[in-house]
């Protein structure tokens, strides 16, 4: 669905002494994303996983690299490929003068959605998120998961083929992010492709078929949850050393409790993602 080869960018700015002062945001980056697959970006905050969503969504110029959607170049298709995608941003930018069915309104007029189909699915999305009571409020009424759900509804009236969510849950509490979880892959389970960013390492593991971690704008490794937590151990034993947390992972459970036996205290748990993502970045985010 998604195909990115060498995907690149540069930003150049002057520095307070005059001189040019360049940083490489995404550097060298390649992959690839399937038809219906949840796919997530891990990486901490600096890594150009927003970099990355802006040059796929057409809102940053590329410095470099190829991008094909369905087989379609980015350059020669553009306008085709705009139909396709839906883009749930991090950052909340609704019209606070308009209603929520205005805003709606208005998203549907710029995707050239014909009147009658137009109403007709601004209702069916409000039905969906359950925020149908909301039509005539404004945005400023609504709670942040309300406003998150609603980003959601006004990315999909187009029906996009493919969605983009940038930080979707960002900021709000755990029911809340398990009903926009929810969503996500109800989306998913109808055949929409879906990329998403986070820094809730849960997330990315509940929801995420695939996870590419990237660090300072490079690909470090890409893999299911599954198997990255097989490849470094399934079985992790941590204990504290000096004041500093410690980890050693084993394949299997008595392998752990035989190396914990040596250790004047010690937990064994499954080992997660977020000791795959500290192992490969040295960062640990999320909850």
């Amino acid at each position: 669905m998604i195909r990115v080869e060498k995907l690149t960018k540069e930003f150049v700015r002057k520095g307070g002494d005059g001189r040019i002062v360049r940083k490489l945001a995404v550097d060298d980056l390649s992959l690839e994303i399937k038809k219906g697959e949840i796919f997530g970006l891990l990486g901490p905050n600096g890594a150009g996983k927003t970099t990355t969503i802006r040059m796929l969504t057409m809102q940053t110029e590329k410095t470099d690299g190829k991008i094909w959607y369905d087989g379609m170049a980015l350059e020669e298709n553009a306008r085709e490929i705009k139909a396709l995608i839906g883009v749930v941003p991090q950052h909340i930018n609704f019209d606070n003068d308009l209603t929520v069915g205005c805003n709606m309104e208005l998203h549907g007029r710029l995707h050239h959605l014909a009147g009658a189909e137009r109403q007709k699915r601004i209702a069916e999305l409000l039905r969906y998120i359950e925020l149908e009571d909301t039509v005539n409020m404004s945005p400023r009424q609504l709670s942040g998961g309300m406003k998150r759900r609603l980003l959601i509804a006004r990315a999909l009236i187009h029906r996009p083929k493919i969605l983009f969510m940038d930080e979707p849950t960002v900021a709000l509490d755990p029911q809340v992010r398990r009903r926009i979880w929810d969503l996500i892959q109800e989306m998913a389970d109808r055949g929409v492709t879906v990329l998403l960013t986070t820094h809730y390492i849960e997330e990315a593991e509940n929801l995420c078929h695939r996870v590419a971690i990237i660090n300072k704008g490079r690909l470090v490794d890409i893999d299911t949850p599954e198997s990255f937590c097989r490849r470094m151990g399934k079985i992790a034993v941590e204990w504290h050393e000096n004041g500093v947390r410690q980890y050693r992972f084993f394949d299997t459970r008595a392998q752990g409790a035989e190396f914990a036996a040596t250790l004047e205290a010690a937990h064994i748990r499954r080992s997660n993602l977020e000791d795959v993502f500290i192992e490969l970045t040295g960062r640990r985010e999320g909850l």
